[in-house]
């Protein structure tokens, strides 16, 4: 791993602060809901919170509370608060500052959490919306087209009708009546009220208003129904209004909830990574110095302890070699592909994987305190940090609703007074809240996602939910992460230099029969491009000297030969002469920051193999295209900054905006520090050490060829794995975001149109619910342009 630990406290941004929270908030349904959560606990002493709509979640922080202010708030007064707002939360992630043994990730039960409640979500809702669209079709059918309408036709709808208005329609029914209790109302109310009218409004039109009697049909007029004068005739039923709006509005709620359900993944894929079990060293008390191995679950493995790492194995937890040397692959972590030589007194990461040799560790953090961990909780935080998205559709709603409630009662009221009519009353009201009821206004955002998702996948670019469309619109800088991103992230033999009087074939031949015995990516590298070239020797008594190279015997036509293969001074270390030019090939090789070994036989260096990750043939087109959307491209990387250089000038990108040897926490200051500046941020990474700056950035893109967790935590996924892929997502999340912004448009226009005519009588339910359902398939022929994005 690396030379040097890496600090925990570089992992938090709140020393000061004395506790804080990650909360699972449950009930939220609109950004209403968010600030009514954020207002409740900043009335506590001493807490800040940030809730976020999209997670479900809310991060809490603590500080001391000011001399004038009562005792700092308890994990009791905050859930408690979170309670009187109408809402309900556990505990998912406590960090106490002043006694971190308090600190830890559970469930309400103190148990680690390992579930995904959103899922549950979403599998609920799914039930409700293919249940709810079973039922409406017929009621849809029966009541649109009269031919269709046989005796009793309208009982049938009701009783197809009464489960979707109640069971399918709860979750808006029991939102609405949370935000009544706490006097609010949000988009939710609107819904209820309209689906709870209409479907009253039928019910006493069956057994009261004449329109239950058997052979009655429901014909559409395309003119009003009534007039200030009083209003004759049966009353019409609108159970399909009620059914109709009820099954839109579950396929909105249902797509909403599907693009929130990987939300947490990210932190369980990061927790699965490590390590789960451990070799335990356990030394004997008869004979000290010595010691027994004992096969352990990682988590009882404690601070001091001593645990052995084989060939191949997870390091178990962060520690420090006591004895061994290896090469550790730590590219889980760096992204970088080539193993770090390790030996005694060296640190290693918790899940980085040894290569090669045995090795014993001493632990020095465990559990919270962990590398691992900590990305973990930098990649929580970061998430749950980003500020709330305030959705156009619920700042409409905001303003909206109450107006559309006022207009509905006022409505009732005029027509009671003028004509003494309760059925035209009741009916004109009935009218308002239908044709106010927000179905386009629902369908604008999932649709318009469904549609562009479903285009993006084609283009191989999956976007996850709708507040990244915003993003993609005001992202300014474009950070690249370098290994696996801009270049390929897989070592690639680039040149082999001969010394003078060698045969390269013959060179490249003998280094891939020694190369191809280890595991080492540097030696597959060579081991591959020597295959490719014709077949290899056969080789026995392999070797490899940590530090230094490898050593094989190679069976040669004029006899077995002993070739080594590695660092020049080890070669010449075991007198094998070199000449200049071969020590000129070597340090060019070193100054273009491209990795060469040596490899000799015989007495003599025979030449020099080197190896590069080369550069994805789009990333400079790539780069380019992203400044034509005027964004400006950053390298950062944990490579060195001698390799970024070189990589920046091929691919276009000035040294200035390059970051060069950062470690995971120095990615997301480097985010950070940018968004400080006024920078809205797109980070463009693959592995796990650009998790937590993805889930940091303002726009996230993981490279589909990368980690999962990475991948899990971005905004977007480029499933073609070149950034390539990185411009045609932002062009999609454009034009996206603009398809939705013209749905909204629409779909409130044609609220704002309608109502005053229902108000004035001049529009019948009927007709409302026509024009709603017309509005709605306005909105997603609109969504449906998407498909013809390039």
């Amino acid at each position: 791993m690396t030379k040097q630990a890496v600090d925990p406290e570089t992992f938090t941004q709140t020393e000061e602060a004395l506790l804080e929270l990650d909360l699972s908030v449950t009930g939220m349904t609109c950004s209403s809901c968010v600030a009514r959560v954020e207002k409740r606990l900043a009335r506590l002493p001493g807490v800040s919170a940030t809730v976020n709509l999209a997670t479900e979640s809310a991060h809490v922080t603590v500080h001391a509370p000011e001399s004038s202010e009562p005792s700092t708030a308890t994990d009791d007064d905050i859930i408690a608060a979170v309670s009187k707002a109408g809402y309900s939360a556990t505990i998912t992630r406590r960090l106490d500052h002043s006694n971190p043994e308090n600190s830890g990730s559970y469930t309400s039960e103190g148990e680690y959490d390992t579930s995904n409640p959103d899922n549950d979500a979403s599998i609920g809702l799914r039930k409700r919306l293919i249940i709810s669209a079973i039922f409406t079709a017929p009621v849809l059918v029966l009541s649109m087209v009269p031919p269709l309408q046989f005796p009793g036709w309208q009982w049938v709808i009701a009783a197809l009708s009464l489960p979707v208005v109640t069971w399918g329609a709860w979750p808006f029914h029991r939102a609405a009546a949370r935000a009544a209790r706490y006097g609010s109302s949000t988009m939710d109310t609107l819904v209820s009220l309209g689906v709870t009218a209409a479907s009253l409004w039928s019910v006493w039109a069956l057994f009261w208003g004449g329109a239950g009697v058997i052979g009655m049909k429901m014909s559409m007029s395309l003119f009003p129904r009534f007039s200030i004068s009083a209003q004759t005739g049966p009353a019409e039923v609108y159970f399909e209004v009620a059914a109709v709006v009820t099954t839109f509005l579950l396929a909105g709620r249902y797509a909403e909830s599907r693009s929130r359900r990987s939300a947490g993944d990210a932190l369980r894929s990061l927790l699965s990574l490590g390590a789960k079990e451990v070799t335990r060293l356990v030394e004997n008390a008869d004979a000290p110095g010595t010691y027994t191995e004992e096969r352990i679950d990682v988590s009882k493995l404690q601070k001091g302890d001593r645990f052995a790492v084989r060939p191949g194995e997870k390091v178990a937890t962060d520690g420090v070699i006591i004895e061994g040397e290896s090469a550790i692959d730590a590219s889980l972590l760096t992204g970088e592909p080539v193993p770090v030589d390790v030996e005694p007194g060296d640190t290693v990461t918790g899940a980085t994987i040894n290569t090669s040799g045995y090795l014993v560790v001493e632990a020095t953090r465990v559990g919270e305190e962990t590398t691992l961990a900590q990305i973990g909780r930098m990649v929580t935080e970061a998430q749950t940090g980003k500020a709330p998205i305030q959705r156009l559709a619920d700042r409409i709603s905001a303003v909206f609703v109450p107006i559309a409630i006022a207009i509905a009662i006022a409505t009732l009221i005029i027509w009671l007074v003028a004509t003494g009519n309760p059925q035209a009353a009741f009916t004109a009201a009935v009218a308002v809240l239908i044709i106010a009821c927000p179905c386009a206004l629902g369908l604008a955002t999932p649709t318009a996602l469904l549609v562009g998702t479903g285009r993006g996948a084609q283009l191989g670019v999956l976007i996850k939910g709708p507040e990244i469309l915003e993003s993609t619109r005001q992202v300014s800088v474009a950070v690249l992460d370098k290994t696996g991103t801009v270049t390929a992230g897989k070592m690639s033999l680039a040149e082999v230099v001969p010394a003078k009087g060698e045969d390269r074939a013959e060179v490249l031949r003998v280094a891939g029969s020694v190369e191809n015995l280890s595991e080492h990516p540097v030696a597959q590298a060579i081991a591959d491009a020597a295959r490719s070239e014709g077949e290899l020797d056969a080789a026995r008594n392999f070797t490899n000297v940590p530090g230094k190279g490898v050593r094989g015997t190679v069976a040669a036509p004029a006899g077995d030969i002993d070739v080594l293969i590695g660092r020049l001074s080890w070669l010449e270390g075991e007198d094998l002469i070199a000449d200049d030019a071969t020590r000129q090939t070597l340090h060019a090789a070193e100054m273009r920051a491209e990795t060469a070994v040596a490899i000799g036989w015989g007495g003599k260096v025979r030449g020099v193999l080197t190896l590069t990750d080369p550069i994805k043939p789009t990333s400079a087109q790539a780069i380019a295209d992203l400044r034509e959307l005027g964004l400006r491209p950053v390298l950062l990387t944990g490579d060195n900054r001698a390799t970024a250089l070189s990589v920046a000038q091929q691919v276009g990108i000035g040294a200035d905006d390059v970051i060069a040897e950062v470690l995971p926490a120095d990615k997301v200051t480097a985010v950070r520090e940018l968004q400080d500046s006024g920078a809205h941020v797109a980070m463009i990474g693959d592995g796990v050490n650009d998790a937590a700056a993805l889930a940091q950035a303002d726009l996230g893109l993981a490279m589909g060829t990368g980690t999962d967790v990475a991948m899990q935590a971005s905004d977007i996924t480029l499933v073609r794995g070149d950034l390539a892929a990185v411009v045609t997502a932002i062009r999609l999340s454009r034009a996206t975001l603009k398809i939705i912004k013209q749905n909204l448009f629409w779909a409130f226009a044609y609220n704002t149109a309608a109502i005053p005519l229902a108000a004035l009588g001049l529009l019948n339910p009927m007709i409302a619910g026509a024009a709603m359902a017309l509005s709605s398939i306005i909105v997603v022929a609109n969504a449906l342009r998407l498909r013809g994005v390039k």
